[in-house]
């Protein structure tokens, strides 16, 4: 009768090794190819900017950038190698991110708005609070989009640093059937960055005060992707999105 053998702890860890190695590999490629393409179709781009004075309205403060996640694409580009910081995922996508936003220079940490979120908004507003800038996505890792979590109110609240709203937009793009309508501009086209003004936030705020806060940086948040829409050709926002600017 034949005996089952269970695999030895050397084999199981040189599998486990091979395993770390190939992931590793993955990785490394993965976020290569496609900082590799974002920058070919960016350079191609006819970008408008405006209002980027007001990214750090006071300079040697820090400052929060935000965008919604589905266009990340054209603010990576325009912000990459100043030394910001970018809140990661703690999810595997967000390893794969992790990278491609180290290749294009921001400093990371990881954490979000949901698994981790509190641990990685706390040192984010510590960092902000010093003086450091960070680029952030409020409506993700996962949705819904358009909408204002929580964290980075908080973080604003914690650390004193403004919100900056940015709205971006391409005159000719590919939308992803994602939960974001992930935007990549196509090579060519025309692309908007229109800051808004900063949103400060006030310390001690209790439930309610955080949500009118959220609610007041999604209008505005809105009106600028409205606006970048606009100039792009397409100025049948989605209702959806279009809150009362009020």
């Amino acid at each position: 009768m034949d005996t089952l053998t269970q695999p030895s702890p050397e084999t199981s860890t040189n599998r486990s090794s091979r395993y770390q190695q190939v992931r590793e590999l993955k990785y490394r490629v993965l976020s290569w190819l496609i900082w590799l393409l974002a920058r070919a179709i960016y350079k191609t781009l006819r970008v408008q900017t405006e209002n980027m004075q007001s990214l750090v309205p006071s300079p040697n403060k820090g400052a929060i950038l935000v965008t919604w996640h589905g266009r990340t694409f054209i603010a990576a580009n325009i912000l990459r190698n100043r030394g910001y910081w970018a809140l990661i995922s703690l999810s595997r996508d967000g390893e794969l991110q992790n990278r491609i936003f180290r290749r294009f220079g921001f400093q990371t940490v990881r954490g979000s708005t949901g698994r981790g979120g509190v641990r990685g908004a706390l040192e984010m507003a510590r960092k902000v609070q010093k003086g450091e800038v960070l680029a952030f996505t409020p409506d993700g890792p996962r949705g819904p989009t358009h909408k204002v979590q929580p964290g980075v109110i908080l973080m604003a609240e914690k650390s004193g640093a403004p919100i900056v709203p940015v709205g971006i937009s391409a005159s000719r793009r590919i939308l992803i059937r994602s939960w974001d309508s992930y935007l990549i501009p196509l090579p060519f086209a025309r692309a908007f960055f229109l800051v808004g003004d900063p949103i400060y936030v006030p310390p001690n705020l209790d439930e309610n005060g955080r949500l009118a806060y959220a609610a007041q940086l999604e209008r505005a948040l809105n009106r600028m992707e409205r606006e970048a829409e606009r100039r792009a050709g397409y100025p049948n926002y989605p209702s959806e999105w279009a809150t009362d600017e009020s």
